[in-house]
């Protein structure tokens, strides 16, 4: 058997473009309120929610934000298999953002407005609701990482695309850590109001990025061949996704547990459940005002020598928290900005390094395989996410924090307090800290990118499986993929 396949692309195609039009970068990342809303809420509210308004013990409630999160192994490396081979008039990405608009809007709202329930039914209840929502930002995540990699070739202008990721991201956050706590309060009401509220931001925000990038250029691979077993073969012996997963997992977790301590920090060492809005608002502040330093720092330490630096002051500002309890309340404002600063980078450089790492496969293999390298990062992301909350719930066990509800509060301990500011200082500080370890054996530098054509399109000629696509001037109704009939294959 001979297989045969001929890419024919309009003459209007242009095969490198390096720049992406501002229409374009605003509407990749308006999504971003998706992924800020979705990874901010859950991790922030959600085990907070069922220990102290639906009475679940804490590690019990840890134990079930984490166990949904098996199922992301799966499906987000499903998805992105089918959005790597998915052909059609809006590209191959396109298509899973709207699936998953129009599932995770709906079960987000649901994962907070349960019947009156309390304990072991209510954690039930939670968790199959989480697992319909993580179902749908799975179906929407996972291709929606995969597009910066396909829309530029060149190094830089990735980093400086993702900015505008970061911007939004930064008021996601902000939305998420300010409004989200304030709607929910401490009752069962106002958590059930807050999810319908989010869930309609969610909807909009999915939408508007699927229509936003409409007329995305497309620089990638026209194919995905070999089987699922093969490319997650392939995936696994790239060293540098191998290295760049374990250094974002490290930086993940360490901000997981710091989320999740976030409430507890506010209501037990500060003795003020009100400066949760505060707090986040003295993290996210930084982001707002320092992605055009990190993407400067970038290019004079590459991106590397940015991640070491963004990781320590992270580290750093954890630390120093510690001193809360003799400097005060402001003083622990001041080094959350610290630790905000840190966060910046880290969220900006880690999806630039991964855009990177899509592009090196491409240039390397002649392959759209970025939806392989998107689904396995996306599912160990939310895994190492919920884990978050998960180690914070055990740190409060064994410190003896006990759970209650709003009618039934309860002292906590000596040891419980002391658990509540390890649990969001020390062990932060350690896991974010092992990270900045993994980056210096992480080597995917510009240089070398280039030297296979994946940084300006200066290198190797792609082959014809490999062609790339653009839109043209306008990118086209379909985000610049070949129109039904364009794609020819033939089997003989």
């Amino acid at each position: 058997m001979l297989g045969l396949n001929v890419a024919m692309v309009s003459t209007a195609a242009t095969p490198s473009p390096s720049k992406v039009s501002l229409g374009v970068r605003l509407g990749y990342a308006v999504g971003s309120f998706c992924t800020a809303n979705f990874s901010t809420i859950p991790g922030l509210l959600l085990l907070f929610y069922m220990t102290n308004v639906l009475a679940v013990p804490a590690a019990f409630a840890g134990v079930v934000l984490f166990l949904p999160k098996a199922w992301d192994l799966i499906a987000n490396t499903l998805v992105g298999r089918w959005s790597d081979r998915t052909v059609s008039r809006w590209g191959p990405r396109r298509p899973w953002l709207l699936a998953g608009a129009l599932v995770l809007p709906v079960s987000f709202a649901l994962m907070f407005a349960g019947p009156p329930l309390t304990g072991v039914p209510a954690a039930l209840y939670v968790g199959v609701t989480f697992l319909a929502a993580a179902t749908g930002y799975a179906l929407y995540e996972v291709p929606y990482k995969a597009m910066p990699a396909e829309m530029t070739t060149d190094y830089h202008e990735r980093t400086s695309l993702l900015q505008w990721r970061m911007v939004l991201i930064a008021v996601g956050i902000a939305m998420s850590g300010i409004l989200a706590p304030m709607i929910a309060g401490e009752t069962a009401d106002g958590y059930r109001t807050m999810g319908i509220a989010f869930g309609a931001i969610l909807l909009v925000a999915m939408l508007g990025s699927f229509f936003g990038t409409a007329r995305a250029p497309f620089t990638g691979q026209q194919k995905s061949e070999g089987t699922l077993r093969e490319q997650l073969a392939a995936a696994r012996t790239s060293k540098q996704f191998l290295w760049l997963l374990g250094l974002s997992s490290a930086q993940t977790l360490g901000a997981g547990v710091m989320l999740a301590g976030a409430p507890y920090f506010a209501a037990y060492s500060l003795d003020d459940t009100s400066a949760t809005t505060t707090l986040f608002a003295a993290l996210v502040g930084p982001m707002l005002v320092t992605m055009p330093l990190w993407v400067w720092l970038a290019r004079k330490l590459d991106k590397r020598g940015a991640m070491i630096l963004s990781g320590t002051l992270f580290t750093a500002g954890a630390l120093l928290i510690l001193a809360t309890p003799a400097l005060g309340e402001l003083y622990a404002h001041l080094c959350v900005m610290i630790v905000g600063v840190g966060y910046a980078g880290l969220q900006l450089l880690q999806f630039s390094m991964l855009a990177d790492v899509i592009a090196y496969d491409g240039a390397v293999s002649g392959e759209r395989r970025g939806g392989i390298f998107t689904g396995l990062w996306t599912a160990v992301e939310n895994a190492v996410a919920a884990l978050g909350a998960t180690a914070y719930g055990w740190v409060l066990g064994v410190g003896g924090f006990v759970s209650s509800d709003p009618e039934h509060p309860v002292t906590q301990s000596d040891s419980a307090h002391v658990a509540v500011m390890i649990g969001v200082t020390v062990v932060p500080a350690l896991i974010t800290f092992a990270g900045v370890l993994m980056t210096l054996k992480y080597n995917l530098t510009a240089d070398r990118l280039a030297a296979v054509g994946g940084a300006d399109g200066t290198g190797p000629a792609p082959t014809a499986s490999a062609t790339a696509v653009s839109g043209g001037a306008d990118g086209g109704k379909d985000g610049g993929q070949p129109e039904a009939g364009e794609v020819l294959r033939a089997e003989e």
